[in-house]
């Protein structure tokens, strides 16, 4: 390894500006990622008519992103210290650009999964990065303003994403939408060569003979999640029994897995996760509370635009619009929280997020037919409000007491505990909705009907009362030591 391309080396080449063109570097790859796997929905219309798909086949063009993408993320710890933060970097923006490319030019629907199992793949890797730079690279009084600038960034990605991807279907066709990633790709690629060290975290040599993977604790924790999915979507439409054998499977090997865990920690054999994360009681609840807001959050976006098109009835060009100003707004929410976290408790930004997030679920039975569309974006905006003073502080607030040769696990197990629960979140509101919708007696075909609606109203409040378990899990996140000195 050059010594010129070390942390220690770049910190003294650019100075105290190093840190921020760190973090941006890692943030334009990550919001590559996450307009990876949100934008896609936009070409599935076109893609389906193309490859003469059903619903059914065309929803794994999401799905199989997001197992890839939960899964990859357990890895992330490993690939950094054997290879370091530039080559681990640098390659998922090759796989991410590679899977572009590769489903632009797809001519037959597998390969399309195949490129988009590659791009969940890469984003999987890449999204914990940002996170345990934060932690390292930044004071304790800059973490919050840096969590909130990188924020702001990252969620414009999904927010604007939509809307350019519906001009590119229009302009270019669905294919256009794979391409779209490849300049932030090409972007990020510059910028690691040029800012992102070829060191590990803590600024060590990448151990390229270090410790293998552990590929039995990979292969347990992605069964337990194919499963666990599999199984709720079995529910969803399926057979019961298939559905009931999937979710104790799943149960069975996420179990095996915490087995396995446990025995290389008594071992001295390096495991995919180090449990001593869990050993931290705000960690512990932090991580309740990610897989609890990722239900919430993940459902979210899937119940509010079936809600504004089937029960509502409003045409799907107004989805995009009516949602925009919510993003906008948790865009600059998240920059605001950022600077709040070093003054306001942990347990208050997120517990009182969580809180106007379940609030705004909660006032959502009060949007009808004859209700003005300013109500319903009032609400919306009101939730996203609540989701900006919980992104900036629940990572940092969770992870701040972990030991320092802990973080990349930390922030590795958290994200994939909120995925798990986003993943599996999508399910649950579609199972409670087709179950309230069978209750009152009405269905998803047809003209709207106060039965349906009444069918949505339900399962929005299922949504404020997953918040409000979330909110007592928050409170939590109090007292504990507000961290050390980041070591590079």
């Amino acid at each position: 390894m050059s010594d010129t391309t070390s942390l220690a080396a770049l910190s003294a080449r650019h100075g105290p500006r190093y840190r921020w063109l760190l973090m941006l570097s890692v943030m334009v790859g990550t919001m590559a990622s996450i307009m990876s796997s949100t934008v896609v929905n936009v070409a599935i219309p076109g893609m389906s008519h193309y490859f003469a798909l059903n619903q059914e086949r065309a929803q794994w063009v999401s799905s199989g992103f997001m197992v890839a993408m939960t899964v990859s993320m357990l890895t992330t710890p490993w690939l950094l210290s054997r290879y370091g933060y530039r080559r681990t970097y640098a390659g998922t923006m090759l796989l991410l650009m590679a899977g572009g490319i590769g489903g632009g030019l797809a001519s037959q629907f597998s390969l399309v999964l195949v490129a988009r199992v590659a791009e969940g793949l890469a984003a999987g890797i890449v999204q914990p990065i940002p996170a345990i730079i934060m932690m390292r690279a930044f004071e304790p009084h800059e973490q919050g303003r840096a969590s909130g600038l990188f924020g702001m960034g990252v969620v414009l990605a999904p927010a604007l994403g939509p809307s350019i991807g519906g001009l590119l279907v229009d302009w270019f066709g669905w294919r256009s939408i794979f391409f779209m990633v490849v300049p932030f790709c090409l972007l990020a690629l510059w910028l690691a060569y040029r800012f992102v060290p070829t060191t590990a975290p803590g600024g060590a040599a990448a151990q390229r003979e270090g410790a293998r993977l552990d590929w039995v604790g990979l292969l347990l924790g992605a069964g337990g999640t194919l499963a666990l999915l599999n199984g709720l979507l079995e529910v969803r439409g399926g057979s019961r029994l298939l559905a009931g054998g999937l979710l104790l499977l799943a149960v069975a090997a996420f179990a095996a897995l915490i087995a396995w865990l446990r025995q290389a920690q008594r071992s001295g054999r390096e495991g995919l996760l180090n449990l001593a994360v869990f050993g931290y009681r705000i960690y512990a609840y932090g991580s309740l509370v990610a897989f609890i807001y990722g239900i919430a959050l993940f459902g979210s976006t899937y119940l509010l635009p079936v809600f504004m098109q089937l029960g509502l009835e409003l045409p799907a060009s107004h989805v995009g619009t009516i949602l925009l100003p919510s993003g906008i707004v948790l865009a600059f929410t998240i920059g605001l929280a950022g600077r709040l976290t070093r003054r306001v408790p942990t347990n208050v930004m997120v517990g009182g997020g969580l809180a106007l997030l379940a609030a705004s679920f909660a006032l959502m039975p009060t949007v009808n037919l004859g209700t003005p569309l300013w109500l319903l974006v009032a609400w919306a905006i009101l939730g996203r409000i609540g989701l900006g003073f919980v992104l900036p502080s629940l990572n940092i607030g969770a992870m701040r007491p972990l030991a320092r040769e802990l973080i990349p696990q930390g922030a590795s197990v958290i994200n994939f505990l909120r995925m798990l629960g986003g993943a599996a979140g999508v399910s649950l509101c579609a199972i409670v909705l087709e179950w309230r919708l069978a209750a009152h007696g009405a269905s998803l075909s047809g003209k709207t009907s106060a039965a349906r609606l009444a069918a949505f109203d339900d399962s929005f409040l299922m949504l404020a009362a997953i918040c409000a378990v979330a909110v007592l899990a928050a409170w939590q996140l109090r007292g504990g030591p507000q961290g050390d000195p980041p070591a590079q």
